[in-house]
């Protein structure tokens, strides 16, 4: 094993003493992109047939293709300017173009690369697609394991900021008491883990995947988080009941019930009866389904035509910043020059991340996989934690939430945040992580 591909941390040690066994030396193989047959990552090969063991993996984008990225920006054919004043027909023209101009002449991929790489990052097969994740564990004893799962157009890249505050929580106002190990992997078709070539890799899958994933990693006992996709997954880790996991932590619940999903669905009005902040969730809801789910529809439908995304990198780029109207606004204010909880680098290292991967569209065929109600409550049984940041796609009610999750362990309204918490606000959603948890310690 080349001592280059783990940082000479505390991190390093633990692992090469823990999973010595499930690693062995071999010499560096590039996983190659059909597209450009050019490497991404570079990871130890384990020799023999155990294609479970743990590989350390080494990011590096090849220049060739950082040099065609800034290309392709550049010779990007522009539409004519929206015809109103607002964002209502899409991201608006000037916002991409200040992006555009940003990412070609300024931008560098290089220090989010190593800022990757400064993690310990790993494969190991599952399932038979190879799973990429961040494996970080805390120097305090006793750290509760925690497994962090992403969603779209999310990536790792949103749950980086986290992982000192929550592994070495002493340097940021917490207590040794409250430190965890962090796992953080990547979906299957997103960034560095494997795209499916056959069907099947729905959040029910990857849910047991993950378990298997933190079963290798020797762990007895962890909880889990996640927003978007990586709520779905992790609630059907919880349905799932293995008895390792002792609770989850979201910041997007499932709690909208069944007579608010019709009114929904059928375009109808709020039912009566609602409480301000139950007709506040459903006027968020309303506002989304008639306005922000065209990308979700056209995922579930017909993924496969999105090729667009992976030829154009501000077509692709487009596309993820018209997630929600919030997050959307937020970035317009962030190209404005406008100081946020985001900054341009932190926008487009996301971005570069997918189309560095080419992950538009495998990312997408999650949404086609999917057969679950999004919204819908899934019963589950275990303790539940829920972070409600007020700019989400909808602020979901404690009285639907305590419907929802009948061992409701923490609930809280933060002032300030949107869809993706954890990389917007990652002090305030590391606090919320720690007092959600502090329960079952």
């Amino acid at each position: 094993m080349s001592n280059d591909i783990l940082p000479q941390t505390a991190s390093r040690r633990r692992f090469i003493g823990a999973a010595a066994a499930a690693v062995v030396a071999g010499s560096l193989s590039r996983l190659a992109f059909a597209d450009t047959n050019q490497a991404i990552t570079q990871v130890a090969q384990s020799t023999g047939s155990d294609k479970t063991a743990l590989r350390p993996l080494r990011v590096h984008v090849p220049e060739s293709r950082l040099v065609e990225l800034r290309r392709r920006i550049k010779a990007t054919r522009w539409p004519e300017r929206e015809t109103v004043t607002d964002a209502s027909q899409g991201v608006q023209l000037a916002t991409m173009q200040k992006l555009a101009r940003y990412w070609e002449t300024s931008y560098d991929w290089r220090k989010v690369e190593a800022r990757i790489n400064a993690q310990p990052n790993f494969v190991t097969e599952i399932d038979g697609l190879d799973i990429h994740f961040i494996h970080v564990r805390s120097k305090h004893q006793n750290a509760l394991p925690l497994i962090v799962t992403h969603g779209w157009p999310g990536s790792i890249i949103e749950q980086m900021k986290i992982i000192d505050p929550l592994t070495n929580p002493t340097a940021h106002g917490g207590s040794a008491s409250d430190a965890f190990d962090v796992v953080i992997p990547s979906l299957p078709g997103y960034g560095f883990s494997g795209k499916p070539t056959t069907t099947g890799w729905d959040p029910a899958r990857i849910a047991r995947a993950w378990v298997v994933l933190m079963k290798r990693l020797g762990y007895t006992r962890y909880v889990a988080q996640g927003g978007d996709w990586g709520n779905a997954v992790t609630e059907q880790m919880a349905l799932l009941a293995p008895p390792e996991l002792i609770g989850i932590h979201t910041n997007m619940p499932a709690t909208v019930p069944d007579n608010v999903a019709n009114a929904l669905k059928f375009g109808d009005p709020a039912p009566a009866g609602l409480s301000g902040d139950e007709k506040h969730a459903f006027d968020q809801l309303d506002f989304f389904y008639k306005h922000g789910l065209g990308y979700a529809q056209e995922m579930t439908n017909r993924p496969q035509t999105l090729y667009g995304i992976e030829d154009s990198p501000v077509g692709l780029a487009g596309w993820i910043l018209d997630h929600d109207a919030s997050s959307e606004a937020l970035i317009a204010r962030v190209f404005d020059g406008q100081p946020e909880g985001l900054t341009r680098d932190d926008i487009l290292d996301n971005i570069t991340l997918y189309w560095v991967t080419n992950t538009g569209v495998s990312s997408a065929r999650l949404y086609w996989e999917n057969k679950l109600n999004f919204f819908a409550p899934k019963h589950v049984a275990i303790p539940v934690a829920v972070s409600v940041f007020p700019d989400e796609i909808y602020a979901a009610p404690q009285s639907w939430t305590e419907k929802a999750y009948p061992k409701l362990i923490h609930y809280n309204r933060l002032p300030k945040g949107g869809h993706f918490a954890a990389w917007e606000q990652p002090q305030v959603f590391s606090e919320e992580i720690r007092v959600s948890f502090r329960p079952l310690r």
